[in-house]
């Protein structure tokens, strides 16, 4: 039998292949998904199990890679004007520099797929191109 973490990466790689079919709108190219974590959270190393696994493979991914910022490091430069929380995980979406959307806390690969689709949605989008 496999083990529950194996059964979880697969489920997320499913949910991951899954959603990079999805269609999304257009948005801007310079958004990011920033992670606030920090060293012995279970539920940021349950991220990392559940999700941070396919993240970068699947449509969410590539519309917003992620960067992963520890709460108890120095803050990039580019970050400066963006509030550092204390509950980790937290993620950030941000976009040319400005906080579009935050969700705060990790409960499940499925909340977390979706909430993430909403804050992507929050996203402006970029203009059409002339061909």
């Amino acid at each position: 039998m496999k083990s529950r973490t194996h059964v979880r990466s697969f489920i997320a790689g499913v949910c991951g292949m899954v959603l990079t079919l999805l269609p999304f709108s257009p948005v801007a190219l310079s958004a990011e998904l920033i992670m606030l974590e920090q060293d012995a959270c279970p539920w940021c190393e349950r991220w990392h199990e559940e999700i941070g696994v396919v993240y970068e493979k699947t449509a969410e991914g590539k519309i917003a890679p992620l960067r992963i910022v520890n709460i108890h490091g120095s803050v990039p430069d580019d970050l400066k004007g963006i509030r550092i929380e204390r509950f980790t995980p937290t993620f950030i979406l941000v976009e040319d520099g400005k906080e579009i959307d935050r969700l705060r806390g990790y409960t499940g690969d499925e909340f977390f797929w979706f909430l993430l689709g909403e804050m992507l949605d929050k996203l402006p989008e970029k203009p059409a191109s002339d061909s």
